[in-house]
């Protein structure tokens, strides 16, 4: 992989991500752009100690734009967009429009207990998979598909070396059903100044485990899962499962077979066959209805590195990375909305059984 960093015309980095060989030279952004300002905040919700970010400026981002006003395009034919090169193999760049930024203007930090504010600094970026618009991830070649993966590794590598980021989370939306804004094939990583809800969660529910049982909780999900009925695909490297207390109507998780905290310690091997399993998954997915399914695609890593903070070392010690792969989709015409009992109580109801899922699942390769 060859790395071409260079800095748009407001200030924000971008990255070109090619094929070993290609030998890029960085283009230069000639639109006239005001510096970027950033004025994200963070509010403490004292009924559940989790922290809210606050973005006005998201309001104004961009919104369903035709394809050829996609920002995400190469800039060609006259018309200048976020990639200033008039084609490109994968990139990634400073959001525009960030909930977290590495420097946050106009902010001041209160610690009351019931009014705690902090400056939202953090980092969030976009990562386009191809320059073709009207792709998917699911239609990239096994080398495409491992050249994101090569590109998210990096990207993890270096936002955890930032200090205000404690948690990188690459993931994907895909579909209008999810409220993707740009159709253009793209994900998005957050570096969180925190770690978040579900990360967390399940982290400590590792370190229980290691409590009470004297093993990594992980490690033993993926025997027990691949003892079980619920494995869609599988490789030399990696597993392929609707988990067993699946919660969404489509869910499958991929874990690696052999254990690595985050995406950067993922080796050539682990690399080539997770792209594979992955491409699978997604056109298996892409089956089960006449339509494209839309789906959240979230990895799951440890928290940054922190010698300085005891309980993210102890995280970080259980984590083993894993991709979640959702869809709301219940029906070819049906989608699951989060009503009374999911968004009240974040006590989720499933629609349907995972075996029979899997099964299908399975079926559709």
């Amino acid at each position: 992989m060859e790395r071409t960093p260079a800095t748009l015309a407001d200030g924000r980095q971008i990255i070109w991500y090619d094929a070993d060989g290609t030998h890029r030279v960085p283009s230069v952004d000639r639109r006239p752009l005001e510096p970027a300002v950033v004025m994200s905040q963070m509010r403490h919700d004292p009924l559940t100690g989790e922290w809210i970010a606050v973005s006005s400026a998201r309001q104004n981002r961009t919104y369903m734009p035709p394809a050829d006003e996609c920002p995400l395009c190469p800039s060609r034919d006259g018309r200048m967009s976020e990639i200033p090169s008039p084609e490109y193999q994968v990139v990634a760049f400073e959001n525009r429009f960030p909930s977290f930024a590495t420097h946050i203007e106009g902010v001041e930090t209160r610690s009351d207990w019931f009014d705690q504010v902090r400056p939202a600094t953090g980092r969030c970026e976009v990562l386009c998979f191809t320059s073709d618009h009207d792709s998917t991830f699911a239609a990239l070649t096994p080398a495409q598909a491992r050249l994101v993966v090569d590109a998210w590794a990096d990207r993890t590598a270096d936002l955890n070396e930032l200090g205000v980021v404690k948690h990188v989370f690459p993931f994907e939306n895909r579909g209008i059903e999810i409220g993707v804004t740009l159709q253009h094939p793209h994900g998005q990583i957050y570096g969180y100044p925190f770690i978040p809800p579900r990360a967390k969660t399940e982290l400590l529910n590792a370190a229980d485990y290691r409590a009470g049982y004297g093993h990594n909780m992980f490690e033993h999900i993926i025997a027990f899962e691949q003892a079980g009925p619920r494995v869609v695909a599988s490789n030399e490297e990696w597993i392929a499962f609707v988990p067993f207390a699946a919660r969404w109507p489509v869910e499958v998780h991929l874990y690696p077979l052999r254990r690595a905290l985050d995406l950067s310690e993922l080796d050539d091997a682990q690399r080539e066959a997770f792209a594979l399993i992955y491409l699978d998954i997604l056109r298996r997915f892409d089956a089960m209805y006449d339509s494209r399914l839309p789906y959240i695609a979230g990895w799951q890593q440890a928290p940054a590195p922190d010698p300085g903070d005891e309980i993210a070392t102890a995280l970080r010690d259980e984590a083993w990375l894993h991709l979640e792969l959702t869809s709301i989709r219940r029906g070819p015409e049906k989608l699951k909305y989060l009503a009374g009992s999911e968004s009240g109580q974040g006590a989720f109801v499933a629609d349907i059984l995972a075996e029979p899922l899997a099964q299908r699942l399975r079926e559709l390769a």
